[in-house]
């Protein structure tokens, strides 16, 4: 799985997708969605902390099991570099383009590594993080789908040649965040909710959170 996702992100970053990311948003957007739905989980399950650790012999520090830090600056990471200003910066500089893809993928593979680790970060907190997660994506894609205008000034004169205007292309990214993002985080959340609710035995620690 480890490998697999690293492969998954490499192909993200040096296909043809890429390219395309320079032209239309929802490009953009669907890369974003390989990294942070599909590549992090996988790289997150090969556990890559752990072994590093363990190289080390070092000991875990407590951030690197708290759902909702990482849920928080995933979230934080995703809007930052969805808005129309720091879009477009990254169109200006390789390095703030480079800073973009890895943050993005750092954060998601932080947070999928609390949520599939949830017995060392808690009873309730992964279960709370992908919740935040879902809605959070959720509500970025509704708004960039439902947005009356066109945001992104980069793609102004370079969707018309995929047949379609600058607001479809944004209307149709808005979308690839907002159904696949809101509904992965979701699932997650309530395959936790299920762990829990099939262990009465953490009632007690449950009530305590």
């Amino acid at each position: 799985m480890f490998f697999t996702g690293w492969a998954i992100t490499a192909a993200a970053l040096i296909s043809p997708v890429c390219a395309l990311s320079v032209s239309l948003f929802s490009a953009r957007v669907g890369q974003h969605m390989v990294l942070a739905l599909l590549a992090a989980p996988l790289v997150a399950a090969g556990r890559p902390a752990e072994a590093f650790r363990a190289a080390l012999r070092v000991r875990a520090g407590r951030w690197t099991a708290r759902p909702g830090c990482a849920a928080g600056l995933f979230a934080a990471v995703i809007w930052f570099w969805h808005a129309p200003g720091a879009y477009s910066a990254t169109f200006e500089s390789v390095a703030v383009y480079w800073c973009m893809h890895l943050s993005v993928f750092a954060t998601a593979v932080w947070l999928w590594s609390t949520l599939i680790d949830h017995a060392r970060a808690g009873v309730l907190a992964p279960v709370l993080a992908g919740i935040i997660s879902s809605v959070q994506m959720g509500l970025l894609g509704a708004l960039i789908t439902l947005a009356p205008r066109a945001f992104y000034a980069p793609h102004a004169l370079t969707t018309t040649a995929w047949g379609l205007t600058p607001l479809q292309d944004q209307q149709l990214g808005g979308s690839i965040m907002w159904v696949p993002g809101c509904i992965v985080f979701l699932v997650v959340a309530m395959c936790g909710l299920r762990r829990l609710l099939d262990q009465p035995r953490l009632a007690p620690a449950l009530a305590r959170q």
